[in-house]
């Protein structure tokens, strides 16, 4: 039995956002280390968990059955998931380092967002494969997992992996091994990650296992995620929505695969605050290199071009910690879409802007991805004195807004942008809830 150093999550009461058991609000965010458990030794896996944990990261995404020959390539540590390639036979020398990771991941305050499975082994459509799964040996293979795991609090369940079901074989074989895990005991929240440009509950919505909506957007610039995470919320019963897989930083545009036109630090800036300010529980980061875990020696994947320890420092990972930071100053849980906040012609480009109100009309965040400027209708707010701030997500950087803020309509002008760092985010604030958060900007 492995510890359970953290708390179990949940699902909020209206259904929008995660809480541990003690009540507080969870902001999902992750990271894709897709190949952490395959290609990672026990000193480079702990590397890497404690960076992310220095970035603020709270879950990390893996997979059990890697995409990448997970099935006939030995892991760093030499041993093979299963014996003979049989789900029915799982190697207990390599589930002991998925125990180890999972142990280690929770004495970070990281939870391990487990795939059971790449997709490729019940539906190879491309990769490696190769299809092992049934129905019935599908929901062994949860079964066993639901037993081994059933008292670890640091594990979000991630069905799928990347594919939508061919046939009703493959859409057995998720709902299988999904209720298999719960027949094994394992009660944490389970989620599904479909291909890229789908929703899970476009698939698996009327599933009472799918509990958190997942989607993964396009590995692109300018993809508009903030499409996603609406459509999302609109899917009957609601659900906690994430984006499992954006696009990645340094992945080159798969609009326009020049590996110069790769994806910055702003385009996973931009998919981010679009999503959360469209009204998602949190985020998932993702690098090229790092999903891969790339290093000399390996086949480069989609243009890698550097290893996996060097990839960390991209300056994208950090930008994700600043966003949660900042979100975790306010009662953001409160937060409701308001595209009524905004005055003027919005744009659906690459310089539209989002926004959300608070549901007790207290304070409101509005996300400018170009720096345009920002007619704000602050009747919707409840305050006698409102403060506001530009919040630069590049930087960190916080800065008191210097117009003079009308009772009415006031529009805010972003200063000092550049090329690097055209993205602003307001926040405007009723000055006594400022107060009493005791927010050190």
């Amino acid at each position: 039995m492995l510890p359970t150093s953290l708390p179990n999550l949940k699902i909020s009461p209206d259904n929008r956002y995660l809480l541990t058991e003690n009540g507080t609000p969870f902001f999902w965010l992750g990271d894709t280390a897709w190949e952490l458990i395959h290609r990672l030794d026990k000193e480079e896996s702990l590397h890497y968990l404690q960076d992310r944990a220095d970035k603020g990261f709270n879950v990390v995404q893996a997979v059990i059955l890697a995409e990448l020959d997970g099935l006939t390539d030995p892991n760093a540590l030499g041993d093979l998931p299963l014996i003979e390639q049989d789900p029915l036979k799982p190697n207990e020398s390599y589930f002991t380092y998925v125990d180890f990771l999972v142990d280690e991941a929770a004495k970070r305050g990281i939870y391990m967002g487990l795939l059971p499975t790449w997709g490729d082994k019940y539906n190879k459509a491309w990769g490696v494969g190769p299809e092992v799964f049934t129905p019935e040996n599908a929901f062994a293979y949860g079964e066993y997992l639901g037993r081994r795991y059933s008292d670890v609090s640091n594990i979000i369940w991630i069905m799928g992996g990347d594919r939508l079901p061919a046939n009703t074989e493959d859409y057995q074989i998720v709902c299988q091994m999904s209720l298999g895990i719960r027949r094994g005991g394992a009660k944490q929240l389970m989620t599904m990650h479909p291909k890229g440009g789908n929703i899970a509950s476009g698939i698996y919505g009327k599933e009472s296992w799918l509990e958190v909506d997942m989607f993964q957007s396009y590995h692109m610039k300018g993809c508009r995620e903030y499409r996603f995470t609406k459509r999302a919320l609109a899917a009957v019963p609601k659900r906690p929505v994430i984006d499992g897989e954006p696009g990645y930083e340094n992945i080159p545009n798969f609009l326009n695969k020049i590996h110069r036109n790769r994806l910055d630090a702003y385009d996973v800036r931009r998919a981010a605050y679009w999503n959360m300010l469209s009204g998602a529980a949190g985020h998932t980061y993702g690098c090229n290199e790092i999903w891969q875990m790339f290093r000399p020696g390996k086949t480069p994947l989609h243009g890698a071009e550097m290893p996996w320890f060097q990839a960390m420092d991209l300056p994208g990972s950090r930008q994700m910690g600043y966003m949660k930071s900042f979100f975790d100053r306010l009662p953001w849980q409160r937060l409701r879409s308001a595209p009524e906040f905004l005055g003027g012609f919005n744009w659906k480009t690459a310089g539209y802007i989002v926004a959300m109100v608070d549901g007790h009309r207290k304070f409101a965040l509005t996300y400018s991805p170009a720096g345009r400027r920002i007619r704000a209708n602050l009747q919707l707010l409840e305050s006698r004195e409102i403060v506001a701030f530009w919040f630069e997500p590049a930087t960190n950087k916080i800065t008191a807004v210097s117009e003079k803020i009308e009772p009415r309509l006031t529009t805010f002008k972003p200063r000092n942008l550049t090329a690097e760092s055209p993205d602003r985010l307001l926040l405007v604030i009723d000055k006594s809830l400022f107060a009493a958060l005791d927010i050190e900007f």
